[in-house]
């Protein structure tokens, strides 16, 4: 009885695959090369069964054998922590030498329960302020770093809203949560903020069946550890806010990967992300200024 091809792939797994679906239903089969490529034959009689069959298990496991590609990193990825840096400098010495006359850390600190008080600009200004030198540089640093990661992902303009928001709400939900007592500074929240951004939409791009759960779930795992690492501090450290922040971050990259890459290539709105993140900094230090 003639041989019929059902099947063929450079691949001579993907083959092999398809004679064990057939050999499962009871129809057998034999993967052959041919001229640089795996033929998959049947007998003829049996051929239409064997496509019906192969066209059936190709449906259930589209995800499988197209991938998804993944997005190309953005370029400019620099701008994202440049910017970021220059503001808490600016801020520092702003606060350093009482710039305009007021005293900015009464003005711009985290305070319990701002969602009831009003001074929302708390969320925003309290993230620019630092204890000392120390806490400075170090937010510096791994803040810098992590910015640079998330713009790669998501370009220079999104990657620092994106930072802004998440570190926002953030302080919004530490605030919510924090002692009626206690009052908080520090860039911290938008540094776990932005590793929390990374980590998920790192974890959500590659989150396929056709590879392994150890693979899938790395860069979530990453994301948490160091968390764990970075984030627990001294006794003068607010680790509820870097709970709060990488939290935020975590559901902000996570909702980004259902965004098609090409949205986040478009440069009028990186440019419109950019200056709308930095106009709400500057501006909630000019409604904190007015507010005293």
């Amino acid at each position: 009885m003639p041989l019929v091809e059902v099947f063929r792939s450079h691949r001579q797994p993907a083959c092999e695959q398809r004679a064990f679906v057939l050999h499962a239903v009871g129809i057998a089969s034999e993967v052959l090369p041919y001229e640089g490529a795996f033929l998959l034959f049947v007998d003829s009689e049996l051929a239409l069964s064997a496509r019906d069959h192969i066209e059936r298990y190709n449906s259930e496991n589209a995800d499988i054998a197209v991938p998804k590609p993944l997005p190309t990193p953005h370029s400019h990825a620099w701008v994202t922590p440049t910017l970021y840096t220059a503001v808490l400098f600016a801020a520092a010495y702003g606060a350093g030498v009482h710039l305009f006359g007021f005293d900015w850390y009464e003005a711009g600190e985290l305070r319990s329960g701002v969602q009831h008080s009003g001074e929302w600009w708390r969320s925003v200004t309290a993230l620019t302020l630092h204890v000392d030198v120390a806490h400075l540089l170090g937010n510096v640093g791994f803040g810098s770093f992590f910015g640079f990661l998330a713009a790669r992902l998501l370009g220079a303009g999104a990657a620092w809203a994106s930072i802004v928001l998440a570190a926002v709400l953030g302080n919004l939900l530490d605030s919510a949560l924090m002692p009626a007592t206690h009052s908080s500074i520090g860039a911290s929240t938008a540094v776990f903020a932005t590793l929390g951004l990374v980590a998920a939409y790192s974890w959500r791009l590659q989150l396929s069946k056709r590879m392994q759960w150890a693979h899938r779930w790395a860069p979530l795992i990453s994301g948490i550890m160091l968390l764990a690492l970075l984030g627990a501090g001294d006794e003068n450290t607010d680790v509820l806010a870097h709970l709060t922040g990488f939290f935020c971050g975590v559901l902000l990259g996570a909702s980004y990967a259902r965004i098609p890459p090409k949205i986040l290539t478009n440069l009028p709105l990186q440019v419109g992300a950019m200056f709308a993140a930095t106009a709400v900094v500057i501006g909630a230090w000019a409604w904190a200024a007015m507010s005293l």
